[in-house]
Parts: structure tokens; C-alpha cells; sequence
């Protein structure tokens, strides 16, 4: 099945709470002007196939661990690189690049360490933006490819 939006998503004036879908949440980051910018390159595509998918899912669960998952990240707000590794594109893509973003986004409140859980859902929420982006980009036109 398809992975879930990585938190919960407020329900409607008598509806429960509910895991936004991850077509629900990319349709959300769509709207964003500056969250919508991030692609990936002919060089990232070219890196995730030399090293493949389980490479990049180690580099999302080190990041999220290093970068997210701490109650209070060391330099939060400006930890994640812009451009330099797909996961990086994916991270801002996404809004999980701070806790910040993260509580603006996803409502995930800083101050508290994230879950395993909750580390688990931004790695498979991040993976699908890649292979969304993947196979989104690959019709795209170089003029496209540019950095952010």
C-alpha cells in the first residue's frame, strides 16, 4: 500500500483526526511556491541509480535521526543543506527540513524528541517524494533541472 502523509491531518467539524494521504499531502506541498521549486537533477537521478534506493533510505534514516529527530536539533532552522544529496531536496520538498517546518506543516509540536514511529512515517514519507519526484522529473525538460 501507499505510505501515509507522515502525521495526522485535523478532521472536519465533527470528523475524527485521520493520517493525511500522501496524494493529499503532495497536493498540499503543490500549493507551496517555494516547496514545489525542489526537483531533482539529471545528476541526482544519475546518484540515487548508482547507489540505489536502499542507500538513500539509509541516508533518509540518518538524516531524520541526526537532523529531525532530537527534541532540539543543533541549529534548527538552518541544518539541512539546500542542494548537495537527494534527501536534502526532499527534506525541504517536503517541509521536514526543521522542526520548524515540521510543526507548520505536520503539526508535530518541537520541543519533544520524535517517536520511532514518527521517524519511520518521515523516511517512508521522504522515499515517496523521491520516487515521486523520480517519476515526475524524468519528463521534465532540462530547463527544469536547476537548483533550487
Amino acid at each position: 500500500s501507499l505510505p501515509t502523509s507522515p502525521f495526522r491531518k485535523a478532521g472536519r467539524r465533527g470528523e475524527a483526526a485521520r493520517d493525511m494521504t500522501k496524494d493529499e499531502a503532495f497536493a498540499r506541498l503543490a500549493k507551496s511556491k517555494f516547496r514545489s521549486r525542489f526537483r531533482l537533477t539529471a545528476e541526482d537521478r544519475a546518484y540515487i541509480d548508482r547507489v540505489g534506493l536502499a542507500t538513500i533510505r539509509r541516508h533518509a534514516e540518518d538524516f531524520v535521526r541526526q537532523k529531525l529527530a532530537p527534541a532540539v536539533p543543533e541549529n534548527d532552522g538552518r541544518q539541512t543543506p539546500m542542494r548537495g544529496h537527494p534527501v536534502f531536496k526532499a527534506m525541504h520538498g517536503s517541509a521536514m527540513c526543521c522542526r520548524g517546518c515540521m510543526e507548520k506543516w505536520w503539526k508535530v509540536p518541537r520541543g519533544r524528541p520524535l517517536s520511532a514511529a514518527q521517524q519511520r512515517k518521515a523516511v517512508d514519507f521522504l522515499m515517496a517524494w523521491i520516487d515521486w519526484r523520480v517519476e515526475n522529473d524524468l519528463a521534465v525538460s532540462g530547463s527544469r533541472d536547476r537548483e533550487p
